[in-house]
């Protein structure tokens, strides 16, 4: 369940509620815990995968619109 909205210290960065659920989310993983593996190595494995397309989406959502403030700059 995404904790995002829950007391948290503010992030300040682009998509940075996602991102600490994804961090927490790979910390708390059988995958680290208990094989002690890497959470980036969790991660290559498919672990968290719902939280980690929502953090790509979030962040690709952020490249979209910084790319139509740069083209419309150009004009």
């Amino acid at each position: 369940m995404p904790k995002y909205y829950e007391d948290k210290e503010e992030d300040g960065r682009a998509c940075g509620g996602v991102r600490e659920d994804l961090r927490q989310c790979l910390l708390e993983s059988p995958c680290v815990l208990q094989e002690n593996k890497s959470p980036k190595q969790c991660l290559r494995e498919g672990h968290c995968r719902s939280l980690q397309m929502t953090f790509f989406a979030c962040k690709r959502s952020m490249v979209s619109v910084c790319s139509v403030f740069s083209s419309a700059s150009g004009l």
